[in-house]
């Protein structure tokens, strides 16, 4: 069973994690634990015209005691979708102040999978060196840039060419397009 950390920040693109535990929700095998960042659910409501649907086990970002919070509990796996700048500054520096921060930590001293799955534009200097800093350490940097080999018609199959692109970096197989595939 794969044991996978799923956190969602303020960062615009709620879509992606709304796509995220669809997915996540037709996979067998695996055991999901969400936190979400102070101002994600209200990017949700803002983006989605919609409360947050999380269909797993949601954890507070003050709640130390999650089991994610400690390598003992031997989650394989840290998806952040999306990945606000703030979010991805404070992990570069070894900031842990709350759960999503702790968590990435975690996985990082663990050599465990890391992928913080960026959503601003432009970049600035900062950014650059805080993807170069993560990626020196063992994480993933999966911007939220989707692809168009697919020719996908609707919003959710442009998002799903980034979620499933993440699911796939975790061994997880939810399906959708392959190159070389034919179609």
């Amino acid at each position: 069973m794969k044991k996978i950390v799923v956190a969602v920040t303020g960062a615009s693109g709620s879509i992606y994690a709304r796509r995220l535990f669809t997915h996540l929700q037709r996979l067998e095998d695996i055991e999901v634990g969400v936190v979400l960042s102070r101002n994600a659910a209200d990017v949700w409501r803002h983006e989605l015209g919609s409360e947050p649907h999380i269909p797993f086990p949601t954890y507070d970002r003050r709640d130390y005691n999650a089991p994610f919070a400690s390598g003992s509990a031997r989650y394989g796996h840290m998806l952040i979708m999306p990945c606000s700048m703030g979010t991805l500054g404070r992990i570069a520096n070894g900031i842990s102040d709350d759960l999503i921060t702790r968590a990435a930590d975690v996985m990082l001293k663990e050599r465990r999978q890391l992928i913080c799955c960026i959503r601003d534009t432009p970049l600035n200097l900062i950014h650059l060196d805080n993807m170069r800093t993560l990626s020196r350490a063992g994480a993933i940097m999966l911007p939220a840039i989707p692809s168009f080999y697919s020719r996908p018609a609707t919003i959710e199959e442009v998002v799903d060419t980034v979620v499933l692109r993440a699911l796939d970096l975790m061994g997880l197989d939810a399906g959708g397009y392959r190159w070389g595939s034919g179609g």
